[in-house]
């Protein structure tokens, strides 16, 4: 018994902590650095005691709110359209797996199937 209470207490010091919250694959370098500028602009809010004071600090944060929403904006837009480059391509080539996994991507709905279509050589059939 003691050693099993020896390793839990082992694995429970060790911890894992809050899960770690991933950002989308979309989101730059340079957008996720603009969210931690806006963070502390947030916490300097709530730590402002006097009245002027956290209304400069509203302001600051409120322009920082709005860089983020628009490099969120110009992140996502990127992103797609280099979605639909590869799609136009794909389809050109008449790689049908490609294009129905990133049309799907595109849709939001996008969850791979368990098991691919087969021909009857037993391979997957990726193109028309």
């Amino acid at each position: 018994m003691e050693r099993h209470q020896g390793s839990i207490n082992f694995n429970v010091s060790r911890g894992s902590g809050p899960k770690k919250h991933h950002q989308k694959e979309w989101i730059s370098i340079e957008t996720l650095d603009k969210i931690k500028e806006r963070k502390n602009k947030k916490a300097a809010i709530n730590n402002s005691r006097a009245r002027a004071e956290k209304a400069q600090a509203q302001a600051e944060y409120t322009e920082a709110h709005k860089q983020v929403k628009r490099s969120v904006r110009a992140d996502k837009k990127k992103y797609v359209e280099e979605l639909a480059t590869t799609t136009e391509k794909a389809a050109r080539e008449g790689n049908m797996k490609h294009l129905y996994d990133t049309t799907k991507k595109l849709s939001g709905k996008y969850s791979k199937p368990e098991r691919p279509v087969k021909d009857q050589e037993d391979r997957p059939i990726t193109e028309i």
